[in-house]
């Protein structure tokens, strides 16, 4: 697959520092050591690691259609980048089939999704992501049936600066718990004004029971109900996000403060669409968030709402 390339080295800035990238820098996702090829997912880097490394023993295990796949202890991984030039809804079911066969008997825990241009219009009028969510959400009933919704895992989906759509997974042989928030409609059931298939993800999977292994949070961002809060709006946003995640946090079972100073080291990836707003949603989150044991990479993206101007995601799992 030709997106998959050897990822460049980098050197890692201090999780919560303002450091920036540098200007070339695009993310890359690598299961394996460093020197493993990486996946490229069209987003440009602001600060922090622009390689994620988050399985760094994974070793490759074959390929499903377009998706390369590995291995590392319970966990199936993939990644898969392709063309979304012939429609990008039969691109998505197409890769979201391949997915679903590659981990029939696991659970799937997490899926990142980098759409192109994703709050713009595709050729029959409805915007990408929704053409994204229907797509997904169709992969989803040919898979599993009609009752596929307590199966959906945590997930994103932001806006990637490529003509590519790529997706990257994780399914494991353990337990998975999928997890709501009480403060917002689960996705799933968003009414049909947010599209003709409501999003198919869940607000946070956790794996391994009672004393996790991994615990994943969707991207989240500042909707209560199923509403965006003060739209294009900074701030607000900022506030209502992070109580989001509090409240998810303690449905995980975290507590209200997304696992700090526990056993499982913190992953943060922090989507904003204004670059300039940058410096201050790092500001708000060292003071309201962060530690210095995190790791956290700001990204500019396009966000699933044109409303919205940040979205924030976590991961838990030891490495």
């Amino acid at each position: 697959m030709q997106d998959f390339l050897p990822a460049y080295s980098t050197t890692l800035t201090p999780p919560a520092s303002l450091s920036p990238s540098p200007a070339s820098a695009a993310l890359q996702i690598a299961f394996g050591p460093p020197d493993s090829p990486a996946l490229k997912c069209g987003l440009p880097v602001l600060a922090g690691p622009a390689v994620e490394h988050l399985f760094a023993t994974a070793t490759p295990a074959g390929r499903a259609g377009a998706i390369a796949l590995f291995r590392q202890g319970p966990w199936l991984l993939g990644g898969a980048s392709v063309p979304a030039s012939g429609g990008l809804e039969p691109a998505v079911r197409q890769l979201y089939t391949d997915l679903l066969r590659a981990t029939a008997g696991l659970h799937l825990a997490r899926i990142w999704n980098y759409v192109p241009a994703i709050n713009q219009l595709g050729p029959d009028g409805l915007e990408n992501y929704r053409l994204f969510s229907r797509g997904r959400s169709l992969a989803f009933e040919a898979h599993f049936g009609p009752g596929f919704k307590p199966l959906l895992p945590s997930a994103s989906a932001v806006g990637a600066e490529s003509d590519h759509f790529t997706v990257v997974f994780a399914a494991t042989s353990a337990r998975a718990l999928h997890v709501e928030n009480p403060l917002q409609v689960s996705a799933y059931d968003y009414p049909a004004e947010y599209g003709p298939r409501a999003p198919s993800f869940a607000r946070a999977t956790v794996v391994g029971g009672a004393q996790p292994s991994a615990v994943f949070i969707s991207g989240t961002a500042a909707i209560r109900g199923h509403a965006t809060v003060a739209p294009g709006e900074l701030a607000p946003q900022l506030e209502c996000t992070l109580g989001n995640l509090r409240q998810v946090s303690q449905a995980c079972g975290l507590g209200p403060d997304l696992g700090r100073d526990g056993p499982l080291p913190r992953h943060f990836k922090v989507y904003v669409r204004r670059a300039e707003d940058h410096a201050d949603v790092a500001r708000f989150l060292r003071q309201k968030l962060l530690t210095a044991a995190d790791t956290v990479t700001y990204l500019q993206a396009d966000i699933c709402r044109a409303a919205l101007v940040v979205e924030i995601e976590v991961t838990l799992l030891k490495g």
